[in-house]
């Protein structure tokens, strides 16, 4: 396994639908404010702006933790744990020089290293082609995270999904559309980078969730998702263009060894 990455939890085999997914909204998840306050969250913000200007701020879900809870004959579910946080609290925790210094503080001021990171809940997919092939895309220099690397296609789950035109509040956020959200966010993710109709998606089964040492310990909840267009229908549809062609400059197609 890549160093960079760690296991937080692995599903039952197979992966997990929707139905066996539930989680909870409260500010008992959320971080810690920083030793000293925010204001260092707000200097590399406007530090990032100042060299990536089309970056912007938006709520996320934070992920406090997570536990599969054996339920008898339903099979196992995961309970999820989760907080509200930011992009720009992201970028000024996970991605701050400070980053290994604020899980040190985290571990002995709250027993918990992560206690003071955003720590938004990532989502990604291991996208199967009908021909046996993964999807990979390659980082565009633009985003703020991994420019330039190769990665699966994925984002991040919406809060603001939930509430439109509004703030989303953790009394306002309902478990089950959270995890709704959740799942859909990966389709959409999908059908945004790769340019892919959500007709030609199945519906996601929820493998795991890895952290990402590059990134301080962000989550990424990792879904399977089958396509039902060969490896050449889906360069095609990439290569017209999508809602967020920007975010990758070329598709990689690696035969799966199954």
């Amino acid at each position: 396994m890549d160093p960079e990455v760690s296991l937080l939890l692995q599903c039952p085999p197979g992966g997990l639908p929707e139905e066996q997914v539930r989680a909870e909204l409260s500010p008992a998840y959320d971080r810690r404010p920083l030793p000293g306050g925010d204001k260092a969250i707000t200097a590399v913000w406007e530090s990032r702006l100042q060299a990536q200007p089309w970056l912007f701020d938006a709520p996320k879900f934070r992920l406090h933790s997570a536990t599969l809870v054996p339920t008898g004959s339903l099979g196992p579910q995961l309970h999820l744990c989760l907080g509200l946080t930011s992009y720009r609290d992201f970028l000024g925790t996970n991605w701050a020089s400070s980053a290994a210094w604020l899980r040190q503080q985290g571990a002995t001021d709250w027993g918990d290293k992560q206690a003071y990171l955003a720590d938004p809940l990532g989502v990604g997919a291991a996208l199967a082609t009908a021909d046996d092939f993964l999807v990979f895309l390659r980082r565009s220099g633009q985003v703020a995270e991994a420019p330039g690397l190769v990665d699966v296609p994925g984002g991040h789950p919406e809060p603001q999904a939930l509430c439109p035109g509004g703030r989303p509040l953790h009394i306002n956020l309902p478990g089950e559309l959270v995890v709704h959200e959740l799942f859909s966010s990966v389709l959409q993710e999908i059908c945004d980078e790769v340019n892919l109709p959500l007709l030609t998606l199945s519906q996601p089964l929820l493998l795991g969730i890895a952290c990402n040492e590059t990134s301080a310990g962000r989550a990424s909840a990792e879904f399977y998702v089958q396509c039902s267009l060969t490896s050449e229908q889906v360069r095609k549809h990439y290569t017209s263009g999508g809602p967020e062609a920007h975010e990758s400059t070329g598709i990689i197609f690696v035969e799966s060894q199954v």
